[in-house]
């Protein structure tokens, strides 16, 4: 795993395209490069990684981190907003190694906690995710006052 950089935004957009349409979203491409560019201009809120596998690194998959102020940790959280490998370099513990890394990244940024919102259909990420040592807060719902466009649409 490497951190992104502004170069990467394309092969970001791809990878995030592929992403949404597995669960039938349509991507607006020039909403999320200019989401990408965003959060890659301004570190304190979030980082982006690639993932690379094989010999030569090849780019197959991505995570987002996204940074919050919580009063409950007493200091930053990261939210695992966007994480996507490839179907064809699933199955081999590439997931979970990235959201180990993610960790170790997390902790040496002095982030407090990480979370992440999971599909309650999603049973394969939703155990990638407690392998990693997530738990699912049973008296917390996440509920969402949209303000502005998604870059995506169903």
């Amino acid at each position: 795993m490497r951190e992104a950089r502004r170069a990467n935004i394309q092969t970001l957009v791809g990878l995030m395209r592929d992403f949404y349409a597995e669960s039938g979203y349509e991507l607006d491409d020039a909403r999320a490069g200019a989401a990408f560019a965003s959060l890659l201009d301004e570190p304190r809120l979030g980082q982006v990684w690639l993932i690379l596998h094989g010999p030569v690194g090849d780019v197959v998959g991505y995570i987002v981190a996204t940074f919050v102020f919580a009063m409950e940790f007493g200091g930053r959280v990261a939210v695992v907003d966007d994480f996507y490998v490839r179907p064809e370099a699933r199955g081999d513990g590439l997931g979970k190694a990235a959201i180990a890394a993610a960790r170790r990244a997390c902790e040496e940024l002095g982030v407090r906690a990480m979370r992440v919102e999971v599909g309650a259909e999603n049973a394969v990420a939703r155990a990638v995710y407690r392998s990693a040592g997530f738990t699912e807060l049973k008296d917390h719902r996440l509920m969402t006052l949209p303000l502005a466009p998604s870059s995506h649409q169903v």
